[in-house]
């Protein structure tokens, strides 16, 4: 089943996402090789493709997990979370429905 992790920054936390992005991105580039990464982004903190010194409200991950437990316990070793960049993070399940 899919489950979107859904990751609220810290504010003032963008040195501290810059710094831990490549580990959080190889989390997710080694989910997509699995086959079980749907989509993943950050919110851009104005409306912007590149917010710059903005920075982030925070981040959507969706993907596939055997359990709730399983895709909150993969959200709780995020590097965002290590790094203090997530002030909260949501876990739900999701119910992919369009595009078909």
């Amino acid at each position: 089943m899919f489950y979107m992790i859904v990751g609220e920054d810290r504010p003032g936390s963008l040195a501290d996402r810059l710094a831990a992005r490549p580990a959080h991105v190889e989390r997710l580039q080694a989910l997509q090789a699995e086959g079980r990464l749907l989509l993943a982004g950050p919110c851009p903190a104005i409306d912007s493709p590149d917010p710059g010194p903005a920075g982030f409200t925070g981040s959507l991950i969706v993907a596939e997990f055997a359990s709730l437990e399983a895709a909150r316990a993969w959200a709780d070793t995020d590097p965002y979370v290590a790094a203090g960049v997530y002030a909260e993070v949501t876990v739900k399940p999701f119910r992919k429905v369009l595009p078909a």
